[in-house]
């Protein structure tokens, strides 16, 4: 991609065979470059006539050709899914990704905001677990777009957003479970604060109530998306005098820790326990026995993003600021009828 009839930054770094950071890097005289890459980088920078971006009114460099993706957490498979997503427009693109993991922590959550905003960043996708009011408005000030994927929070109106039908993934889990006869059908939750696991326990309790069943507060527990957090909340439902016979895991991390404690409580898998995870992350088909779960389509969540933060940065009229892609239950071989 050439913009504005001048070769990008993007194109240079293939040319060179380095990264865009690298290039960035030599035209910001930054001293952490090998001579030799510097010489061929200035070299292709003279031979193709490429020029600085020049600085907006605003202050914001123009055409840096880079995009930032800012997440909470690289380590999981959940995370690597929505990046690939954003890889596969970006690169198409021509354009750079710089990838953030901040963890959580909210002194690196502000460096993030600074160094983002140094680099003159074209846009950035965060994918957090809060962004803070006053780092919201100084990406508004800075005129910077952003788009953000399963906000904890309703996010602010007209702020572009990508998510999952939460509610209906969650009906659909409860529902199959109900199908199947069960008739004490616990639910785990991610975090209790976060608008997802909301919206899924939501849906679990309109699809019992649709069948007639009660919702037992007992029966509702909260853990943290991984696979301790599911540990612990099994581990106390099946320790109830009367334990449920099926469990809706609000994620796939959080049905393993459900595979650990029924194991441990020398039960079986779907004999004893009937269980449905969310998510369908890749290694849910290898699970013994492999997991029933609700599909999150978190590659094709990454797409949207980056297309619509693309849409934004060129000047392109968005038709809804909120996107919401469709769940869908894949049935597998950890749910049956119950045998008692």
């Amino acid at each position: 991609m050439t913009l504005n009839g001048r070769p990008t930054m993007a194109e240079i770094a293939r040319e060179a065979r380095v990264a865009v950071s690298t290039v960035s890097k030599v035209l910001n005289g930054h001293t952490d470059v090998s001579a030799r890459t510097r010489q061929t980088v200035e070299r292709l920078l003279a031979e193709r006539g490429y020029q600085r971006p020049r600085a907006a009114k605003n202050g914001r460099r123009r055409r840096t050709d880079l995009i930032d993706l800012v997440i909470n957490d690289l380590d999981s498979v959940w995370g690597l899914s929505i990046l690939t997503g954003v890889e596969e427009v970006v690169e198409e693109a021509g354009l750079g990704l710089v990838v953030s993991a901040v963890h959580n922590r909210q002194s690196l959550t502000r460096r993030w905001v600074e160094s983002l905003l140094a680099r003159g960043s074209e846009g950035a996708i965060l994918v957090l677990s809060e962004l803070a009011e006053r780092q919201h408005e100084d990406l508004r000030r800075r005129n910077l777009p952003f788009v953000i994927i399963d906000a904890v929070n309703q996010p602010p109106p007209g702020t572009p957003s990508i998510g999952a039908t939460n509610f209906a993934g969650g009906y659909a889990a409860a529902e199959h479970l109900a199908s199947l006869g069960h008739r004490r059908i616990a639910a785990i939750g991610g975090h209790e604060q976060f608008q997802c696991t909301r919206a899924r326990i939501a849906g679990y309790r309109a699809a019992l109530e649709s069948a007639g069943l009660p919702v037992d507060r007992q029966l509702v527990r909260y853990g943290n998306f991984h696979h301790d957090g599911g540990l612990r909340a099994a581990e106390a439902l099946l320790a109830l005098p009367d334990p449920p016979t099926a469990v809706f895991a609000g994620s796939d991390q959080q049905a393993t820790g459900v595979y650990e404690a029924v194991r441990r409580a020398g039960l079986t898998i779907p004999g004893d326990v009937s269980v449905v995870g969310f998510d369908d992350l890749n290694f849910a088909q290898w699970t013994a026995p492999p997991l029933t779960t609700v599909r999150q389509p978190l590659h094709e969540m990454g797409v949207a993003a980056a297309r619509t933060l693309l849409r934004i940065v060129n000047g392109e009229r968005i038709e809804s600021p909120r996107i919401e892609l469709a769940t869908e239950l894949v049935v597998r071989e950890s749910t049956a009828p119950p045998q008692r």
